[in-house]
């Protein structure tokens, strides 16, 4: 079988028919609408939560957001959630693949006031479990996935640093007790489950602290 070469051409020309389309970019916008309609009650119109029972989202990695509010939603064939919160549910159901996306990119492009180290007694345990984990416990260090400042790593890892430590406290149990399950390979559930209440509640709060 032959191919002439003005077919071949012609088919190399148009090779937009076999690449694959660039997702849309996100509209800021419409983030922030939705932001303002949905989110802002709870988040803050900026994304700086008033309050440590619902994380500050400004500066966040937008794609980070946007996957975590699709966890929220149940699965398919109506499966439970890969992270249950009846609150968050009901709000991610109401907004499309693109609200989700717009919205995660308009926080991500507020500027986060972040949060303090409270606990001086603790300062130095929560260094040493965020900067070099606790080897005889087998527990890594945090700084490996999520940056030595806790910036986090686009995509795969959140932004920690300046988040309520409340928060990351409450995040860590749930990773723990397995109430939290949406993290890739049970990295979060394995190293979560290794640490005590004091150890949890000291590194969050060395993270609050970070920038």
């Amino acid at each position: 079988m032959t191919f002439r070469p003005t077919l071949i051409a012609a088919a190399l020309a148009s090779g937009a028919v076999f690449a694959a389309e660039p997702p849309p970019k996100a509209d800021l916008p419409k983030g922030q609408q939705v932001a303002s309609q949905v989110c802002a009650a709870c988040h803050g119109p900026d994304g700086n939560s008033i309050g440590p029972a619902n994380p500050k989202l400004a500066g966040q990695i937008p794609e980070y957001m946007a996957k975590q509010l699709m966890n929220f939603r149940p699965g398919k064939d109506s499966k439970s959630a890969e992270r249950p919160n009846n609150i968050m549910a009901a709000f991610a159901a109401a907004l499309s693949p693109d609200q989700m996306r717009d919205v995660s990119a308009y926080y991500a492009s507020q500027k986060l006031i972040p949060e303090k180290a409270k606990n001086k007694a603790t300062i130095e345990l929560g260094q040493k479990i965020f900067r070099a984990g606790i080897a005889d416990k087998d527990v890594p260090a945090c700084a490996g996935c999520h940056g030595p400042a806790g910036a986090g790593v686009p995509i795969q890892y959140p932004v920690l640093a300046g988040q309520y430590a409340e928060y990351l406290e409450a995040q860590l149990k749930a990773f723990r007790s397995g109430e939290r399950a949406n993290d890739p390979n049970r990295m979060m559930r394995t190293a979560a489950s290794r640490l005590s209440d004091p150890e949890i509640k000291a590194v969050a709060d060395y993270i609050a602290g970070l920038r």
